[in-house]
């Protein structure tokens, strides 16, 4: 069974940091690229980032490139978003997904003052 786990999710403040991560599970987590995607309260469904098999490549959004990093480690079966001068705007829950189409659970992220 496919299990993706995020955690790491959290209340605060503008400008501030938080690092999530997801525990895959059930499937080869090595062979796959990961993704993070957001949904904002009442909107649709947004790509944060993405990383490859190996960790040495990562695309991002426009809206979070120079803030967010995306990495994995693979003996962990572990990936992570490391998250930096966070905004309101990017207060959503944040889920972990695999290419071939696996979501896991999500983590609120709240960015407020």
């Amino acid at each position: 069974e496919v299990q993706l786990q995020a955690s790491g999710g959290g209340l605060v403040q503008p400008g501030g940091s938080l690092k999530l991560s997801c525990a895959a599970s059930g499937f080869g987590f090595s062979d796959n690229y990961m993704s993070w995607v957001r949904q904002a309260p009442g909107k649709e469904f947004e790509w944060v980032s993405t990383i490859n098999r190996g960790g040495d490549l990562a695309s991002y959004a426009e809206s979070v490139k120079g803030r967010f990093t995306i990495s994995r480690d693979n003996a962990k079966n572990t990936v992570y978003l490391q998250m930096n001068s966070l905004k309101p705007e990017d207060t959503a829950v944040y889920y972990c997904a695999t290419a071939s189409g696996y979501w896991g659970q999500g983590t609120l992220v709240t960015v407020s003052s």
